[in-house]
């Protein structure tokens, strides 16, 4: 027989979202139903669309599992806020644009036993020419140090300690958090059975972005962390290259990187990104 929710500890998941009112109700049904106790805690960055009243409805119909603040800013910023209102030890953290496997707190909490940063398995839904390509890994110490956080999960002690994500990053904010996890020697495992659903970009233009500016993120990383050409496996990384997406992804991101060269001149990062205050967020409810 399995624990009683009792005797389980609480999971904080937490979600930044901007404009996903295509997609956040069918995220909040596959979370309310995880198992329990769970708390979700959504920030959302000023919307445009119906994204905060989908979230208050859900609010309202769920008192005490979901609470929905508005607060601009970054991912990283975003997702400090949500640590910082949350109150579980475990910290799992998706984005508006997934949904969870119906089992996916349940090996998240199972997980623990065996690390402090946990990374699931995400699945792409919708186009399949994009959905297939993989990502451009970055090792650290024997470690994928590239898995995202829209199904990523930390221990509130050690993301603390890491002063959460570095709100300045444009994306890369989690490579650089999980990167500074493995440094300070965390262990980061690998969940295949932690299942996320990620749809996927729907144009090639928007495709094209997102490439561009992971590969913008990708340079602030060096400006941060020094030089991380030898953490790339660039064998792997070309023979990867099969199709003219893929290359048309890599040189998006080059593209991208250049783009930060020569903006951020000799600008560096400072070596740690500051856990964002509560106190500026506005609650479900109050408008």
């Amino acid at each position: 027989m399995g624990s009683s929710p009792a005797d389980r500890p609480l999971v904080s998941i937490v979600i930044t979202v901007k404009n996903e009112e295509r997609h956040l109700a069918r995220l909040l049904d596959s979370l309310v139903g995880q198992e329990p106790p769970i708390e979700v805690v959504l920030v959302d960055a000023l919307s445009h669309d119906r994204t905060f009243s989908i979230a208050e409805s859900y609010s309202a119909a769920h008192p005490g599992l979901l609470r929905a603040v508005r607060k601009f800013g970054s991912r990283g910023i975003g997702r400090n806020q949500g640590v910082a209102i949350a109150r579980g030890d475990l910290l799992a953290f998706i984005d508006g644009d997934c949904f969870a496997d119906s089992r996916w707190v349940q090996f998240l909490r199972e997980g623990f036993a065996r690390g402090d940063v946990l990374a699931g398995r995400t699945v792409a839904v919708g186009r399949s020419t994009y959905a297939n390509l993989e990502r451009v890994e970055l090792f650290l110490k024997g470690s994928d140090v590239t898995y995202p956080s829209c199904n990523l999960a930390y221990r509130r002690t050690l993301f603390e300690r890491l002063k959460g994500f570095d709100p300045r990053f444009i994306t890369a904010e989690d490579i650089d958090l999980n990167l500074r996890a493995v440094q300070l020697g965390a262990h980061l495992v690998y969940l295949p059975e932690a299942v996320v659903y990620h749809h996927h970009r729907l144009t090639l233009f928007r495709f094209f972005i997102q490439a561009f500016w992971n590969g913008y993120g990708r340079k602030q990383l060096t400006e941060k962390h020094g030089s991380l050409w030898g953490s790339y496996r660039i064998r792997r990384l070309l023979s990867g290259q099969r199709t003219v997406l893929a290359w048309i992804r890599l040189v998006a991101a080059f593209s991208g990187y250049v783009s930060r060269v020569i903006v951020g001149g000799d600008r560096r990062l400072s070596p740690v990104g500051p856990l964002a205050a509560a106190g500026d967020e506005r609650p479900a409810g109050t408008g």
